[in-house]
């Protein structure tokens, strides 16, 4: 109990530290966020517009999530060395999955009576995605992405790994920081993730139409 106490004045003492680090963890997942939304979006939305790549969107969620990230830096350390592409590709893997597949079923799923009648109005393909299909799909499509960036910001501690930096620097570190400091990184990495989920809850609150909301 002691300990988790000293986590605290562990936090207070060294808050400058805990900052600085924490802008480079910040710094290193949005740039994976977003490559990861750039990617995995646009694809996940054209596959279930198709209604086609079901196995393949599967296929890569499940690659995903059996992937260990620590086991693909330590690959990667043999292939791009200490460098940032290491740390980016490993949690790549891991925040394309999720969006990828929820942005697929997000469209895959719209009630097919619904794009026929749009059709039927004479919308084309694309005003069919974009203002039928894709305001439907937004309440699955956040949900994965929510998913991707809590995924991201704790497995980003293992980017200290390769020399990456960030907070994952102080969670593994404890020859250096001690059992406090420790403490106090993985609880200011838990916060972060809440906070940063908290955020897309709003912004999905603000973006989602009113009747598509969920209750919470």
């Amino acid at each position: 109990m002691s300990t988790f106490l000293g986590s605290f004045t562990f936090m207070r003492d060294q808050l400058s530290l805990l900052l600085d680090k924490t802008g480079q963890h910040v710094w290193m997942c949005a740039v994976v966020i977003a490559v990861s939304l750039v990617v995995a979006v646009p694809l996940g939305l054209w596959l279930g517009h198709l209604h086609k790549g079901e196995f393949l969107t599967t296929s890569i969620s499940n690659i995903g999530r059996a992937l260990p990230n620590l086991a693909v830096i330590a690959i990667g350390l043999g292939i791009f060395g200490l460098t940032f592409t290491n740390i980016a590709i490993a949690l790549l893997i891991t925040a394309i999955p999720p969006i990828l597949s929820q942005a697929y079923l997000a469209v895959d799923q719209v009630d097919p009576d619904l794009v026929r009648s749009a059709r039927g109005m004479g919308l084309t393909p694309a005003q069919v995605l974009f203002k039928v299909e894709l305001p439907l799909a937004l309440p699955l499509l956040f949900s994965g992405i929510r998913i991707a960036v809590v995924y991201v910001i704790s497995s980003a501690t293992l980017a200290t790994v390769a020399g990456g930096g960030g907070l994952g620097d102080i969670v593994l570190g404890q020859a250096t920081y001690g059992l406090e400091g420790v403490i106090a990184a993985a609880l200011w990495v838990a916060v972060l993730a809440l906070a940063a989920d908290a955020v897309l809850a709003l912004l999905q609150r603000l973006l989602v139409p009113r009747g598509l909301r969920t209750t919470r």
